[in-house]
């Protein structure tokens, strides 16, 4: 039984959240893996970085490289169905705030951060409203952010700086259905001590503190520059520390492919395990579906 979850757990969304935790906490690295379909998706995709669903539409954003080195590009912000066709879309950010980062649903809207494409830098963030896909940008902050989560029970939006190597939370406020953040400039910013892997995505366990992060990170011999290992995983992190409560390794691909956890994934509770959604390439990429189970 995992008791420990049930203090995180608010009246609000309890079940999906419990189920989700609970759920996640089955799998170790002895898990089982297997992958039940995927799709093209059927528009240029860029290169995607963050994904959401909010119901049975997924939200992806991406960015468009047009030169970096001075500063140019497009952030994009895709919906689409989940046989990879796209819906609609809108673009995000401005000059050279253009490269979005993972994104989240709170279950009202979604959060989106678009920042330069270097660490130490600068980013805006947003609130797209799922329906119409208005944007409103909500503050400006001198960091990078590489992804951000909001948890509405808690009052907090949470994010992670290039390469998730430190943690920010700020204290929201929410009066009669939108939300703000009072002090967009000082928020508590904490490192983050998990070195492993780099965060690349996050998704909030509904009625919880927890959160769902996904990420990777490249492993090289002394001598080359070559990668002998990209390692993939996601984190369950409990916010009030943050320290991550429980790791799982994801499957390793073929030789010279990225992992799996490179940039866009979504966790969903199925029955005897979780289901999980990837994004694999660039400009045209895939939409693969996993079940993951613990081994009988």
């Amino acid at each position: 039984m995992l008791i420990w979850v049930a203090p995180l757990l608010l009246t609000a969304h309890l079940s999906a959240g419990q189920n989700l935790a609970e759920a996640i906490q089955t799998l170790g690295k002895d898990a089982v893996w297997t992958e039940l379909s995927s799709c093209a998706l059927d528009f240029p995709s860029f290169h995607p970085q963050g994904m959401t669903a909010v119901g049975d539409r997924l939200f992806l954003s991406s960015v468009e490289v047009l030169d970096r080195e001075a500063g140019k590009g497009t952030g994009h912000l895709f919906e689409m169905d989940r046989d990879g066709k796209k819906l609609r879309e809108i673009t995000l950010g401005e000059g050279a705030l253009y490269h979005p980062g993972g994104i989240d649903h709170d279950g009202a809207r979604l959060w989106v951060s678009v920042g330069e494409y270097r660490p130490d830098s600068h980013s805006i963030v947003y609130t797209v409203d799922p329906e119409t896909l208005e944007a409103r940008e909500q503050f400006r902050f001198a960091d990078h952010l590489g992804a951000v989560a909001h948890l509405p029970e808690e009052g907090v939006l949470v994010g992670v700086s290039w390469g998730a190597r430190r943690w920010y939370s700020w204290k929201t406020e929410t009066r009669d259905g939108a939300v703000t953040v009072p002090d967009p400039d000082h928020p508590e910013s904490r490192p983050n001590g998990n070195h492993y892997i780099d965060y690349q995505d996050m998704q909030r366990v509904p009625g919880t503190r927890l959160l769902l992060c996904a990420g990777l990170q490249q492993y090289t011999l002394p001598g080359s520059r070559l990668p002998a290992l990209r390692l993939g995983g996601i984190d369950l992190v409990d916010t009030a520390g943050p320290v991550a409560v429980h790791q799982i390794p994801v499957p390793v691909r073929n030789a010279g492919a990225p992992a799996w956890t490179q940039n866009p994934f979504l966790a969903e509770a199925m029955e005897g395990g979780v289901r999980f959604l990837f994004i694999s390439g660039d400009d045209r990429s895939t939409l693969h579906v996993f079940e993951a189970k613990p081994r009988p």
